[in-house]
């Protein structure tokens, strides 16, 4: 596990409470950092997340809010700012499949509006609107956003079609944001493959075996795979933005 010095830096990850957001969310508070921890309001894996957190002498606190809200998302980002007095980090990792199985891509019929709504709200104009809602305090640390994306933006198999355009479209949105947060602001994106989480157990192991045969190292990834790279994006790499890194074990 690499590690970093972020004390008296914050940081604010969304979708927070599990899976990657938790394992990014340790790994910065275990390396200094004030932590603002984003998932649903009245979410129990809120509340366990940061009371964990907490118990294990981390400086961690709760920024409940809807990202697939635009104003749930304006306010959450401003209240964890200010409760933290700065913001150095943002991690747009909130997202959804919208669907406990995937949708074989000849099935047009599952892809309905309200659907692409959903999975668009969320996955692609969600990390936009926590972006421009941070900007100024981001601006003002010359701090870093790191976005989720995912190997289904370059063609790898995905929950579905539109979740797949969803998160090609982020990709190409981290490039634009590094343009317009530039030179202050780095913006990058990881863009994971398949991840051992709650969010992907869903699929079944059949899955998770498909995947892992595809793969060079033989292995799922976990969650601190990713959460490394994350802080890699936003404690080194001075140089770097507008990237996406593909994180899928030479899949």
């Amino acid at each position: 596990m690499i590690s970093a010095d972020l004390n008296g830096k914050t940081a604010l990850i969304t979708g927070g409470a599990s899976g990657i957001g938790l394992a990014t969310a340790t790994l910065f508070a275990r390396s200094g950092a004030t932590v603002a921890i984003n998932d649903l309001p009245g979410s129990p894996a809120l509340a366990k997340a940061v009371a964990d957190l907490e118990t294990a002498g981390l400086a961690v606190l709760a920024a409940p809010g809807d990202v697939g809200d635009a104003g749930g998302a304006r306010d959450m980002v401003q209240q964890a700012a200010q409760s933290m007095g700065r913001l150095d980090y943002l991690i747009n990792n909130a997202g959804t499949a919208a669907t406990s199985a995937p949708i074989p891509a000849a099935d047009l019929d599952s892809l309905t509006e309200d659907f692409w709504q959903t999975i668009l709200g969320l996955n692609l104009v969600g990390p936009f609107r926590c972006t421009h809602a941070a900007a100024d305090h981001l601006r003002a640390a010359r701090g870093a956003v790191v976005n989720t994306a995912s190997t289904a933006a370059f063609g790898s198999p995905g929950s579905s079609a539109v979740y797949a355009a969803s998160k090609a479209g982020l990709v190409s949105l981290t490039r634009s944001l590094a343009r317009g947060l530039g030179p202050e602001v780095r913006v990058n994106a990881v863009a994971p493959g398949y991840i051992k989480t709650p969010w992907t157990a869903r699929f079944g192991p059949e899955w998770e075996q498909l995947s892992v045969d595809r793969m060079a190292l033989k292995r799922a990834g976990e969650p601190e795979d990713i959460a490394e790279i994350m802080l890699f994006l936003c404690a080194g790499a001075a140089f770097v933005t507008g990237q996406t890194i593909v994180a899928d074990g030479g899949m």
